[in-house]
């Protein structure tokens, strides 16, 4: 029997696939073929999860959550399948799985492949995500799916990572942002109430990530409906 492992970084990611509140670290059976652990950002967390998942019985992996744009043409919304993932070399994706999971999905979705490559930082400007792109030849970037892949290689199992765009190129989440979310993708809303106050974040900035994250998880929870059966049939 197959054993689905999905590893997932943020709440707001999790939720797609399940109303369940998950603690972070350990592993939650979603139904006889599914387990998930929802591990916090990072690589570090990622690998940890990853390794965890297996160790109970998880016979493949699935990286499932929100990535950057670093090509121009993407946009928020725009489902991410890569056909490889760079984690300063190239890992490989089940190429097969991959296919299975894309006809399963709605014709209206714009679905991308190429290479998505793993950074060991958020990158947080135009620049960044220019020279990032330049060097790993990636359409996009997240921070977990590379350790994933790379547990997934070394135990000999099919991976497969599910990424949608929630920032574009020229639009990133602020610096100062960042040590006001924790480490489970939630905010810190007194810190970003004191952000603003010092106009270190505007308004505006905060609006429009809300608006692009939740058009990435309008994507999101429509590939968890369609393609459930791929992902283990999580409820």
């Amino acid at each position: 029997m197959n054993i689905v492992g999905i590893v997932v970084a943020m709440r707001i990611e999790a939720r797609c696939l399940t109303n369940r509140n998950l603690p972070i670290g350990e592993i939650i059976n979603l139904g006889n073929n599914s387990k998930i652990c929802l591990c916090g950002m990072g690589g570090n967390a990622a690998r940890k999860a990853a390794i965890k998942l297996q160790e109970e019985g998880a016979t493949s992996l699935i990286s499932f959550g929100v990535s950057g744009a670093l090509d121009s043409k993407l946009r928020p919304g725009d489902l991410v399948l890569p056909q490889s993932v760079y984690n300063e070399r190239l890992l490989p994706v089940s190429l097969a799985w991959r296919d299975r999971v894309q006809k399963c999905l709605p014709s209206n979705l714009r679905v991308i492949g190429g290479k998505l490559a793993t950074s060991k930082k958020v990158l947080t400007s135009l620049n960044e995500k220019c020279d990032f792109a330049k060097i790993t030849g990636a359409s996009a970037v997240d921070l977990e799916s590379g350790a994933i892949a790379e547990v997934a290689e070394d135990s000999d199992i099919p991976f497969l990572a599910i990424r949608v765009i929630s920032d574009p190129i020229e639009f990133s989440p602020p610096l100062a942002l960042l040590d006001a979310v924790n480490p489970d993708g939630s905010a810190n809303l007194g810190q970003i109430i004191s952000l603003l106050l010092q106009r270190s974040v505007t308004l505006s900035t905060l609006l429009r990530l809300g608006r692009d994250v939740r058009t990435a998880r309008a994507t999101l929870t429509t590939v968890a409906i369609h393609a459930r059966i791929e992902l283990g049939n999580p409820t």
